[in-house]
C-alpha cells in the first residue's frame, strides 16, 4: 500500500469489481438479444491487479489447459466490467486467448450503480487520466503474464466506445503491443488535463498495428473524423486500416442495447481475430 490515505485496499477493490457482475444500472434495459457464451471448458473469476498506489480489480478468462495463450486486453465501455464486458472475455478465451478486463475507473469511482450515462460522465469518466489509463493496462498485462497460461509478448488490445479511444493511445503507448482493434472510439477531441492527447494526434506514432471498426450511422463520431484519421495513419506510414460498416450506428456490437447490428458485430468480430492472427497473436 502507498503512503496515500486515499489508496484503496485490497477488499474495497475486490468488492468494487464483485459489484459489477450483471449489467450495469445506466445500461438497463437489457435486451432479450444479449449474447451468453458458455463457460464450459473456460476458467474465469475476477483478478486483483497491482497498481502504483493499490490493486484494482478486473475480470479474466481463458481455455482450460492453456499454456502461453496470447494475451487480449479488453478495455471497457462507458459502463465499466459490466456482464458484457465479461461476455467479450469468453469469446476470446474460446478462441484461444487469455483475456483480461481491468477496471480502469476504479480509483474514481463505481459505475455500475450510477443511474444514467450524463452522472457516469461528469462524476467519473471527465475524472479519469489517461496517463493512469495506460499505466493500468501496462499492470494488468504484466498481471497477465505473470502467469504461465499467458504469454505477454503476444499481446493484443481491443475495447468499445470509451475503450475504442484507449485502443489507439495504447498503441502508441506500448511496442510491446502486437495489434489493436478500436470499435468505434472518438478520434478528435478538446484537449484537457486528463486527456491532452486524441488517436489523432498520435495516428503517427503507433507501434501496432490498429484495426478501426466504426458505423456509418455514428452520430457521435462524425464521418469527417475518420478520414481525416486514416489520412494521418497514411501520411504517418502507417499499416492500420479502418473499415465503415454501412448503416451501422454507434454500439453496433452491443448486444444488450437496441444499437446492436448484428451483422456488422459478427463481421466485425471475424475481422478482427483474423486481424490478430495475421500479426502473429497466435
Amino acid at each position: 500500500m502507498s503512503s496515500s490515505e486515499h489508496a484503496l485496499t485490497r477488499r474495497q477493490l475486490l468488492i468494487s469489481g464483485a459489484a459489477a457482475a450483471g449489467y450495469a444500472l445506466a445500461a438497463r434495459p437489457v435486451s432479450a438479444r444479449a449474447i451468453k457464451t458458455d463457460a464450459t471448458g473456460l476458467v474465469s473469476g475476477v483478478a486483483a491487479i497491482p497498481v502504483e498506489d493499490a490493486e484494482i480489480s478486473g475480470f479474466y478468462a481463458y481455455p482450460e489447459g492453456a499454456k502461453s495463450a496470447p494475451v487480449a486486453l479488453v478495455v471497457h465501455e462507458i459502463f465499466g466490467v459490466h456482464e458484457y464486458i465479461r461476455d467479450v472475455c469468453r469469446r476470446f478465451a474460446k478462441a484461444g486467448y487469455f483475456a483480461v478486463a481491468p477496471d480502469l475507473y476504479q480509483r474514481q469511482g463505481d459505475v455500475a450503480t450510477l443511474p444514467d450515462t450524463g452522472r457516469i460522465v461528469r462524476e467519473v469518466v471527465m475524472k479519469v487520466p489517461d496517463a493512469q489509463v495506460l499505466a493500468d493496462l501496462d499492470a494488468a498485462l504484466a498481471w497477465a503474464g505473470d502467469h504461465e497460461q499467458a504469454d505477454a509478448s503476444r499481446a493484443v488490445i481491443t475495447g468499445f466506445c470509451w475503450g475504442g479511444r484507449i485502443v489507439w493511445l495504447y498503441a502508441a503507448h506500448n511496442p510491446q503491443l502486437v495489434a489493436g482493434a478500436a470499435w468505434y472510439g472518438r478520434l478528435v477531441g478538446e484537449p484537457r488535463a486528463e486527456t491532452p492527447k486524441h488517436p489523432v494526434d498520435l495516428a503517427a506514432q503507433l507501434h501496432a498495428p490498429v484495426l478501426g471498426l466504426y458505423g456509418s450511422e455514428d452520430k457521435g463520431i462524425p464521418l469527417a473524423t475518420v478520414d481525416e484519421m486514416r489520412r494521418r495513419l497514411s501520411a504517418g506510414g502507417q499499416t492500420s486500416e479502418i473499415v465503415l460498416f454501412p448503416a451501422a450506428p454507434h454500439g453496433f456490437h452491443a448486444d444488450y442495447r437496441p444499437s446492436y447490428r448484428s451483422l456488422a458485430a459478427d463481421e466485425g468480430w471475424r475481422r478482427m481475430l483474423a486481424w490478430f492472427e495475421s500479426h502473429r497473436a497466435r
